[in-house]
This record gives C-alpha cells, structure tokens and sequence, in this order.
C-alpha cells in the first residue's frame, strides 16, 4: 500500500454515521529530528545481568511479585531521534511497532525484526495516542485535528469524533477499544495550548471529559467530566475496570490514577476512586495491563531517579519500578507473544522482555 493512499480523508460511511471535520495544516517543521549527536541504541551502559534497570519493591520476590523482571534480559534503547515520542502501538501481523513524534507531525514505524525505523504517516495532525482494534486498524487521536480517526484497511481515514454537540473537542489525547467496538478516550487541553505539540486555540468543550464512542451507532457520550486533565486510559482484561490517569498537576490538580467500576455495554461507570497516587511532582501519563490484571505506567517529569515505568497489582500496590534515562510518556505491550515492553521514553523508544503479557487484543 502506497503512502498517499494514508494521507486519504474519507468521511464515515459505516457504523459510526458522517462527521464534519476541517482538515488544517499546522505550521512548523515536519520531520526534523532532534539536533545534536543521536544516544547510542542497544543495551544501557552498565547493563549487567541482573539489569539493574529492573527495580523490584521487595527484592526477595524477583519475578514472582514484580512481573518485570526476566532474569536474562536487560532494557535496550531500539529507536532515537525523536522530540517527543509517544501513543505506541504494535501491529501484530507486520510485527511492527507504530509511535507518534508528536512536535515533528508525524507518525514513525519500527520494524521488529531489524529494528529498521521509517515515517508511517506526515503530517499526522500532531497525533498523540494510538491503539489497534480487533480488527487490525489503526485508531488515532489527533491534536491539531482534534479528532479520533480510524485508518481503513485500504487506508483511508474515517473521522470518529471530532466535536460534541456541535462543538470542537479540545484535543484527544489517548484511547482504548472495547471488545463491543465502543472507543473511549480523554480530551484534555495540551494540542491547544501552544504551537508546538499542535495548534494553538481556543477551548470549545467546557470540561475536560472522558468520552465513550458507541460501536454501532457512533453516538457519543460523555461518560466522566471531573477531570482536572484526563489523559492514559485503559481497561482491565475482563473489561469491568476502566482506568484514566489525571495529570492535572501540570495546571495545579491531582497527578494520581482513578479506576472506575464499568459497564462497556451501556457506557456506565460508577464507584470511582484513587487506584494510585505519590506521583508528585511528576506524574503518569500513559499506561497498560497485563492479563493478570497488573497496572504498567509511565513516569518522569521530576526526579530523573523516577524517569521509567512503574507496575501496580490490581489492589494498587506498587510492584516494581523499570529505570530509564529519560522521561517516560507511553508505553505498549508488544511481540507476537505480547512480551516485549516498549517504551516511548523523551527522544526514545527503549524495549525489554519481561515476563508478563499484555492484555490487549489483538
């Protein structure tokens, strides 16, 4: 399939009805990499098994409790170049990884297998957060475009959601796919606030609302509107938990991880609360589960000590942590057997086999 064919917009035929979305050009440079020398890719200096990369709270419990922690395995820097790398999704039947670059607008594709990385998508609407669905399409949200998309198996774009009764979404920052079709995803204000990761605008959307798009009708529905910034959402594998981070601390609320009882069929949540906190002053931004229903989270923003991924029992209690060198924005489950952890660190993309597996399908 020949690039120009993604670049294609098409309005919804299908299930999810017509939607009148302006396609804008966002100034700015597209696909300019980071000045300066590129880190070097491959293991991180002083790897050493034990990866002391690979932290776990109770060090009597070395892959039992902290489900990271492989024994002959160490964290690998497989990507850099990048000014904000972020929203990971891995494509199961190319064994490739697909990334945002989110300042240069463009969409980056990994190859699993040689590690051969290329430009998927350019411009990319400034896209931030992607996941696949169960039928193998690429599911974005777009900053500068605020709008979700689908990219069609032919490669054509299908608009999701690009406003809520009748007005502008701020700008969709990340997503999951229920086994139902529905699509939620947070709208927080950050592609608006600035012309560097977006376009800068004016706010429409009076909250910052966590939103659920029906599978069949396309309808869409506000599901949480108390959110300082809503931002990584996720469900757990039996689908009755759903998580959403709030990284309000970047305009004075909470940096924490609620977790809300959830009916993915009616798109009702209830009895919502703190499932992790103590983030301050960084916080989380992305996260994933695993099939047992452990919670994996990015980290950065404050002490560099704390820049990686943390893990969480589905109680909330705090498992281990994995080190990187830069801030952690996003993260992804990956390989054909869903144990490569892929991490978009900063200017990087870091991976590690651990001996957990990602919960999501495909």
């Amino acid at each position: 399939m020949k690039r120009r064919g993604f670049l294609t917009a098409s309005v919804a035929t299908a299930a999810f009805g017509a939607a009148n979305a302006a396609q804008v050009s966002p100034p700015g440079e597209t696909g300019v990499p980071v000045p300066g020398p590129r880190l070097p890719l491959g293991p991180l200096e002083d790897t050493r098994y034990p990866d002391g990369h690979i932290e776990a709270v109770d060090k009597k419990y070395f892959g039992t409790t902290f489900p990271g922690f492989a024994g002959t395995t160490g964290v690998e820097r497989v990507a850099t170049g990048f000014r904000w790398a972020e929203g990971p999704a891995y494509f199961r039947a190319g064994r490739y990884l697909l990334f945002s670059d989110i300042p240069n607008n463009r969409i980056m594709r990994l190859l699993e297998d040689d590690n051969h990385l290329s430009v998927f998508r350019s411009p990319s609407m400034n896209s931030n957060g992607n996941t696949v669905d169960r039928q193998g399409r690429l599911l974005t949200c777009e900053h500068s475009g605020r709008r979700v998309t689908r990219t069609e198996l032919d490669g054509t774009i299908t608009i999701i959601a690009d406003n809520y009764e009748g007005k502008k979404l701020n700008s969709p920052n990340d997503l999951v796919v229920a086994s139902d079709g529905s699509i939620w995803f947070t709208d927080p204000n950050y592609g608006i606030g600035g012309n560097y990761e977006g376009v800068q605008a004016a706010e429409e959307q009076a909250k910052h609302n966590v939103f659920r798009v029906d599978g069949q009708s396309g309808e869409i529905k506000v599901v949480v509107d108390d959110f300082t910034q809503p931002n990584g959402i996720a469900l757990s594998p039996d689908e009755k938990k759903l998580y959403v981070i709030d990284s309000g601390i970047t305009n004075g609320g909470p940096a924490h991880i609620r977790v809300f009882d959830v009916d993915i069929g009616s798109g009702k949540v209830s009895n919502g609360k703190v499932f992790a906190e103590g983030f301050a002053p960084g916080f989380t931004d992305g996260m994933r589960l695993d099939t047992k229903g452990n919670v994996w989270c990015s980290m950065g923003w404050a002490d560099p000590k704390e820049d990686g991924v943390r893990c969480y029992n589905a109680g909330g209690d705090l498992l281990g942590k994995i080190h990187l060198p830069e801030t952690c924005a996003n993260l992804t489950f990956g390989g054909l057997l869903h144990n490569r952890l892929y991490m978009c660190a900063s200017t990087s993309v870091y991976a590690v086999y651990v001996p957990a597996q990602g919960a999501m399908v495909p």
